[in-house]
């Protein structure tokens, strides 16, 4: 194995594919939409299809890689995107591209499941809570700079040179997990069937503490995506920001997620997941109200806004590693099983608020406030719930 702070930039990088192959592709939509000849709408139905792509994948490969391992299904995962992104890049219609970003984005689910499955594998419960927040520290680096990546890369070369610059990612995480990263998942620790490791969905998904766990990381992962899908209407439309300035205010929430998940990384071998978890379901709740205070009266304005989405936004990294690094104890031996259910959730929570917010879109900052409050608070409840059945 490598040393582990290698070990935990390369599990980052598996669990970057879906935010990279989104974030960097933004600055895009119009350049795709004008080249092949494609309304807005259906460009916009690539990131869709992308992401019920990683929802659908990722519900496969947990369990799949519960019963087979997760070394094969890893590599093969990163050729399957690799080879859509290749096919992304020389698509002639937008029908082509929806076609390839889903299958692009069944490989990239292998990455983002996986990754949390070898965690588990490989460390106890303090450790992993400090290794998958770590690994979401890094990636959220990567999210960071992937969308000026990404707008650079237009410019300078077109929107195909964004798939271009993935597939050298994707190359480069193939080889890096060939060469570094054996089978972590021992023969006598799998599913004896396919049809044992399937029917751990069915079990796993009537538990209360499952319902729980992934209901308090899905949920404050929901109010981040109706955040991410309203701020540019919101920030820039209502309260009359400058595009500029826009982008240092949303740095402000990647700023905010890096120094709670560091002193998360640091606290958790000594506190445990359990202190943490408390707290930090408590700032998004904290921060929902607030944000329910000023969608409905407008009290504070925008600095109230900025305050509201900062303090809820950060503290996304620490629950999702928390609840995640909890429900892997609980569930060793279905690992791949019981990731791929949490984070499949989180993304199609993800989903839901995001669609939410654009039907609901008022040209106020109401829908955004009152959907991160609502997903908040209930973050909170889903937490207290999970607790009291523990």
């Amino acid at each position: 194995m490598p040393a582990p702070q290698r070990l935990i930039v390369l599990l980052a990088m598996l669990v970057a594919f879906g935010p990279l192959s989104i974030d960097m592709y933004l600055p895009s939509l119009p350049a795709i939409a004008n080249d092949l000849q494609a309304s807005e709408a259906q460009v916009q139905m690539t990131i869709g299809v992308f992401l019920g792509g990683l929802c659908l994948g990722m519900l496969v490969y947990g369990p799949l890689s519960d019963r087979f391992g997760r070394r094969r299904l890893l590599l093969g995962g990163i050729v399957l995107y690799l080879l859509a992104s290749v096919g992304c890049a020389l698509a002639s219609a937008v029908e082509q591209l929806l076609v390839w970003r889903f299958v692009q984005a069944l490989g990239g689910a292998a990455a983002a499941v996986l990754a949390r499955a070898i965690v588990r594998d490989l460390f106890a419960l303090e450790e992993a809570a400090r290794v998958l927040s770590l690994m979401h520290l890094v990636t959220m680096l990567a999210t960071l700079a992937a969308p000026l990546l990404g707008g650079y890369l237009m410019l300078l070369a077109g929107w195909r040179s964004l798939f271009a610059a993935l597939i050298g990612f994707a190359a480069v995480c193939l080889i890096a997990v060939a060469w570094k990263i054996p089978e972590t998942l021992a023969p006598h620790k799998r599913g004896e069937s396919l049809g044992q490791a399937l029917r751990a969905y069915a079990h796993m998904a009537v538990q209360p503490l499952v319902i729980g766990y992934s209901l308090c990381m899905g949920l404050c992962f929901a109010g981040m995506f109706a955040f991410i899908t309203a701020s540019p209407f919101v920030y820039i439309d209502y309260f009359g920001v400058s595009p500029l300035a826009y982008g240092w205010l949303f740095a402000l929430n990647i700023f905010g997620i890096i120094v709670t998940t560091l002193i998360n990384a640091r606290l958790v071998r000594r506190l445990g997941p359990g202190p943490l978890l408390n707290a930090g379901s408590a700032v998004a709740a904290l921060a929902a109200v607030l944000l329910l205070l000023v969608g409905a009266s407008g009290w504070g304005g925008l600095p109230a806004v900025v305050v509201g989405v900062v303090l809820y936004v950060s503290v996304t990294g620490l629950l999702g590693a928390n609840c995640l690094a909890s429900l892997l104890a609980v569930y060793p031996r279905q690992a791949g099983a019981v990731a791929g259910l949490a984070v499949s959730g989180q993304f199609g929570l993800g989903m839901l608020s995001s669609a939410l917010v654009g039907l609901l879109y008022d040209a106020s900052p109401l829908p955004m406030c009152l959907i991160m409050g609502a997903c908040g608070i209930g973050s909170w409840l889903a937490l207290r719930f999970a607790r009291s059945r523990n």
